[in-house]
């Protein structure tokens, strides 16, 4: 009884460890039998394009057993399968013939990568403020590469300078996060300050420029 047991015990934590991989490789797969077969149904299949799309989704799926766990593993997870995603996006639309459509999604991908660790809180208030004001234009960036898919598929039409709403939310990201961090006392907390208000003044007027078409 003791020998099953110990054979049990020493399995168990094999068995563990191999289902995040089983489980990525499943999704890999799937995704690219997805892929693949829709490009087909829709007569657009270019092959080749098989030797970037299944690498990217490899190089996602080894990223995801680092994810279930903690620490450095899990962001080290993180970034890997945001790269992989956007290989496996890469091979997705030359396997469509469709990158002079969707090279906007290439613009989304890794700006919503970026935002996606807006919930990484730093110990200093300076470092945590200054990541939150990255993430956040990054999700601006997503924004406007999801504002360039939809003029690239002509679901909507906007006149020239619409930029200029991007480039002032950015302005006020940045002012709103310089704000924030007066509530802070800290060394070098006006120094912080000063260089985040300047940029966002300039960017807000920029794109206030922009959108009333003065340039």
């Amino acid at each position: 009884m003791s020998v099953e047991a110990e054979r049990t015990s020493l399995a168990e934590p094999y068995s563990r460890s191999s289902r995040p991989w089983l489980t990525s490789l499943a999704v890999a797969g799937l995704a690219c039998a997805t892929v693949a077969t829709a490009a087909q149904g829709s007569g657009r299949f270019h092959w080749w394009a098989g030797f970037i799309l299944i690498p990217g989704a490899l190089i996602a799926a080894s990223g995801g057993p680092l994810l279930a766990r903690r620490g450095g593993r899990a962001f080290a997870g993180y970034v890997i399968a945001c790269v992989g995603t956007l290989v496996f996006t890469v091979g997705a639309l030359l396997m469509f013939s469709v990158m002079g459509r969707g090279w906007p999604m290439l613009v989304v991908l890794p700006c919503l990568a970026v935002a996606g660790t807006y919930l990484w809180r730093a110990a200093h208030p300076l470092a945590r403020g200054l990541h939150r004001a990255v993430a956040l234009l990054a999700l601006t960036g997503a924004l406007l590469g999801l504002t360039l898919q939809l003029i690239r598929v002509e679901l909507i039409h906007l006149e020239t300078g619409w930029w200029g709403v991007f480039l002032m939310l950015a302005g006020a990201i940045v002012l709103g996060n310089a704000v924030e961090l007066t509530r802070h006392r800290m060394p070098y907390r006006l120094q912080a300050i000063t260089l985040l208000v300047g940029p966002a003044v300039v960017a807000f007027l920029l794109g206030l420029r922009f959108l009333r078409g003065g340039w």
